[in-house]
């Protein structure tokens, strides 16, 4: 029973960021970080991501993020974020807040694991959007394999529900070293799925620091919202 208690302060966070999105409408970014099931309890975090986005005879658009990420249980991790967008890491500007949930479901009594995700997504400027769905893992051998299926509700452009996706396999080469493939998508609106989707996939290694911080950068070839768009994307995790 003490998992499913809010912890107060982040009580205090989910009633600021409700009230943020009652006052706009959104677009989401085309973010495509794989959400993994697990907690650390009582473990904090330093969350640097970096991506980019970048269509044929154009330049590169940048989205340089800063986030702090806490376990507050064996089931829950919670996480702040902040992403940025410009055309180069000396022009950025602010694009949206985000506060990440993930709750695990399971907990090693099936051959996978099961948890919830969900985002609340505060665009600067133009709205906001939550994303809600389950996030599956589960080891064959000595690979590790995710799959996640995203629900994204958005107040504004008809106020629809698309449906996007996730999926990752990771070959353990040696302890702390892992290579594999990484792929996402935007299919369109969950019951009526676009003529045009977007799907992409590439190369993920992932690689263990020193303590437990982590390091992991996948680059990705194919389509974002319709259109070509080749993306690269690194992200470190500093415990703390």
């Amino acid at each position: 029973m003490r998992d499913l208690i809010p912890h107060p302060l982040l009580a205090r966070l989910g009633f600021l960021w409700l009230g943020l999105a009652a006052s706009g409408t959104t677009l989401a970014d085309p973010g495509y970080y794989l959400t993994t099931p697990y907690s650390v309890p009582g473990q904090a975090s330093l969350d640097l991501r970096y991506w980019t986005v970048k269509s044929p005879g154009q330049s590169a658009t940048l989205w340089p993020e800063l986030g702090v990420r806490y376990g507050f249980s064996s089931r829950w991790t919670s996480e702040i974020l902040a992403s940025f967008i410009g055309d180069s890491l000396g022009e950025q500007n602010l694009s949206s807040w985000n506060w990440q949930n993930s709750y695990l479901l399971t907990q090693g009594q099936y051959p996978y694991d099961l948890a919830v995700h969900a985002q609340l997504i505060r665009n600067v400027g133009y709205g906001n959007a939550l994303e809600c769905g389950p996030v599956l893992q589960t080891e064959i051998g000595s690979t590790q394999v995710n799959v996640n299926l995203v629900f994204e509700h958005s107040w504004v452009a008809g106020d629809v529900t698309e449906l996007k996706y996730q999926w990752q396999a990771l070959q353990r080469l040696r302890p702390g070293l892992r290579l594999g493939l990484q792929g996402f998508g935007e299919l369109g609106p969950w019951n009526h799925w676009s003529d045009t989707p977007s799907h992409r996939a590439g190369p993920v290694l992932r690689l263990a620091l020193w303590g437990h911080a982590e390091l992991q950068a996948a680059y990705l070839w194919g389509k974002t919202y319709g259109s070509r768009g080749d993306m690269f994307s690194a992200q470190l995790q500093l415990p703390f």
